[in-house]
């Protein structure tokens, strides 16, 4: 299994583009399916980026391996991001991003089960990434495997009552195997997340459930990698990155404006976006 957490290996401008990468293909993705989501999932393309590429003990030659680390992407709206990066690294064909959102095709507009692999659990309903990671880190536990289990989250999505139970039984259990990244891009669906229910101070509400929580910035890929990869498998607390991100990051034209929550890219956007990212 490819394992690069070491930090000595970390190569900043292989990440940065990485997420390019994502970002732009993404960006086709959503103009020819016509699908919504874009700008959240360009908000996550350095998580995922800083995940695939340094973090994550994952092999796609053996995508089910018990060892395996455990990506879960709980803000399943943005399951283009996770496709693409789950291509390039070997998991799916390229050439199957073409299907995205098509009739018959396996990429839907939100994660399925058991259809895909290195696709670790359906998800989009918001709230339920990370209880079926803290599952999965207690059954590692139980098993004695050393994996690690991450879970990406939306900041809209901590508005639910199934978010905070499993991090209260996460601190109960201490399960140092396991992380949280929350995207905090500020918004959700059609209103500023803080408008909608007050999350802030959101590192303050993570760390009185009990876990080590730490603010960074979730375009740092640099600083994202290292403290994902830090994460280890009998730490006393799990850990909860609240990353602060821009909505639609990477295309200027589409950054913290909330109509890419559901606009699709013309042809010329495309254009102009992939110049923007330096990938023509």
């Amino acid at each position: 299994m490819t394992n690069t957490k070491d930090h000595n290996l970390l190569d900043t401008v292989l990440l940065q583009r990485k997420a390019a990468q994502l970002r732009g293909r993404v960006v086709e993705m959503s103009h020819k399916a016509r699908a919504a989501h874009l700008a959240s999932c360009l908000s996550a393309c350095d998580v995922l980026a800083a995940a695939y590429w340094h973090v994550l003990n994952v092999n796609p030659a053996t995508p089910d391996a018990p060892e395996r680390d455990r990506f879960i992407l709980s803000k399943g709206h943005a399951a283009a991001a996770l496709y693409a990066a789950l291509a390039y690294r070997g998991f799916l064909p390229e050439e199957e991003l073409d299907s995205f959102c098509q009739d018959g095709g396996r990429l839907a507009e939100h994660p399925p089960a058991n259809l895909l692999p290195g696709v670790e659990a359906a998800t989009g309903s918001l709230g339920h990434g990370l209880p079926i990671g803290v599952g999965m880190a207690m059954a590692g536990r139980i098993r004695g495997e050393r994996f690690r289990v991450f879970a990406l989250l939306s900041d809209g999505e901590n508005n639910e009552g199934s978010v905070w139970e499993a991090a209260m039984l996460a601190s109960a259990q201490r399960l140092g195997n396991l992380c949280v990244i929350v995207d905090y891009n500020k918004w959700q669906a059609t209103a500023r997340s803080n408008e909608t229910l007050e999350l802030a101070p959101l590192r303050d509400k993570w760390a009185a459930f009990g876990w080590d929580a730490r603010e960074i910035d979730g375009h740092d890929i640099a600083a994202l990698a290292v403290e994902m990869a830090a994460v280890g498998y009998e730490a006393a607390r799990p850990v909860a990155l609240i990353a602060h991100t821009i909505k639609g990051k990477g295309v200027s034209f589409m950054e913290d404006d909330n109509n890419w929550h559901y606009r699709a890219p013309t042809a010329d956007e495309v254009a102009a976006a992939h110049e923007e990212l330096g990938l023509v």
